[in-house]
């Protein structure tokens, strides 16, 4: 039951925080300041109420393997301690660069902030590919003694770590086409519904090739995916198929329901599948070919625990985030004038001051660079430090 939990956790996060991510990747490579600024702006719009919340599930994901299967996690967080650091700082410089590109006044500073979050939306799934491919491989053992480089740099975790890119910009690109039909964005949705058209192409060419290296690096694993739960990779196959089809029709309703809402529907089944498909080839193993499900499960109390904690959480918190999502669905959660006006009469916000004269221009802001060099050095210093105290 508590692996159920996790790859339900697993499966919220690749759904919601995937989608972010994918987000992120199309604000890279949305072209110069004025070819990119509506697109940015769509973005914005569909990514900046929820993506903070997005990331309960990787925390809510943690809890629950450190609880239920600490000898697993021991492993992986030795073993993979490099591509789980690179991952993580991804999304930290992520959130950094999203929260500070809205507040920086000077273009400059708003390109650079802007390029952090882009480039780190695409580092970040990159890496949690690869731990999940070198996991999948068998080379990560359990009581692993230190950091294995050779274990997420094969073929497999690296194609598997291109595979999640691709992923997420699929994922990213097919939420944000819903999100501009259903503004009226007509512009935008053809915008979109090309890049999601690529991008899903691209994920079933990768996805081609991660089964044909798992063949010989993951044989274990590649033997039940096309066994027991090839119907679980059939249905992916078929829903990825079922998007793409509904992106090219371009019909506002299919057997009574909105487009945007069925390409949601079939974008997350495509990827649930995958997911589902995994987990069932990979059981009984924990870490294929040296731990298993039982043999690295925590005793049963801890697990009756962790199932109960795990309920008040799914009570307390899931509410919130539904109503969240709804809210964002709503547009109820875009600031208006109104709302500023309100803030300034509280004396929660400085009134804005009305020019008298030729303004000075604003000092350079320089605090920006150095607050992330800073930031960046004592990153690096905490990873060699880590780096050496392994390799004693």
């Amino acid at each position: 039951m508590s692996a159920v939990v996790l790859f339900l956790a697993i499966i919220c996060y690749a759904l919601f925080a995937g989608a972010d991510f994918g987000a992120g990747i199309w604000d890279l490579f949305a072209g110069g300041t004025e070819r990119g600024q509506r697109p940015r702006a769509t973005i914005d719009a569909s990514v900046t109420p929820v993506w903070e919340g997005n990331h309960v599930w990787i925390i809510f994901g943690l809890v629950v393997i450190w609880t239920a299967f600490p000898i697993a996690f021991a492993s992986i967080m030795t073993a993979l301690f490099v591509p789980l650091f690179l991952s993580v700082a991804g999304i930290f410089f992520r959130g950094i660069g999203f929260a500070f590109r809205h507040e920086a006044e000077r273009l400059p500073s708003r390109r650079m902030w802007g390029a952090m979050f882009a480039s780190a939306s695409l580092v970040a799934p990159f890496f949690l590919g690869t731990v999940i491919g070198a996991v999948a491989t068998g080379r990560v053992r359990a009581h692993s003694v230190g950091n294995d480089f050779a274990a997420w740099t094969n073929p497999v975790a690296l194609v598997t770590g291109v595979l999640f890119v691709c992923a997420c910009a699929y994922i990213g690109a097919v939420y944000l086409v819903g999100d501009a039909e259903h503004r009226g964005e007509t512009d935008l949705v053809s915008y979109f519904s090309r890049r999601a058209l690529a991008a899903g192409l691209a994920t079933g060419v990768v996805a081609a090739i991660n089964m044909y290296l798992m063949s010989t690096g993951a044989p274990y694993v590649f033997g039940r995916l096309v066994g027991p739960a090839l119907p679980m990779v059939a249905l992916s196959v078929a829903a990825g198929i079922a998007t793409l089809g509904l992106l090219v029709l371009r019909r506002d309703t299919l057997l009574g329901i909105r487009r945007y809402n069925l390409l949601r529907i079939t974008g997350a089944l495509a990827v649930v599948s995958v997911i589902v498909a995994w987990g069932w080839a990979q059981y009984p193993w924990l870490l294929p070919g040296t731990l298993t499900l039982v043999d690295g499960s925590a005793s049963s109390s801890a697990l009756w625990a962790l199932l109960a904690v795990a309920l008040l959480a799914v009570v307390i918190v899931a509410p919130s985030l539904v109503y969240l999502y709804w809210l964002q669905q709503h547009e109820r959660l875009v600031e208006s004038e109104a709302a500023d006006d309100l803030r300034r009469r509280l004396g929660l916000a400085e009134p804005r001051a009305v020019p008298v004269g030729p303004a000075e221009p604003p000092p350079p802001e320089h605090h920006g660079r150095l607050g992330l060099a800073i930031v960046g050095a004592s990153v690096a210093i905490r990873l060699i430090r880590r780096l050496f105290r392994h390799g004693r």
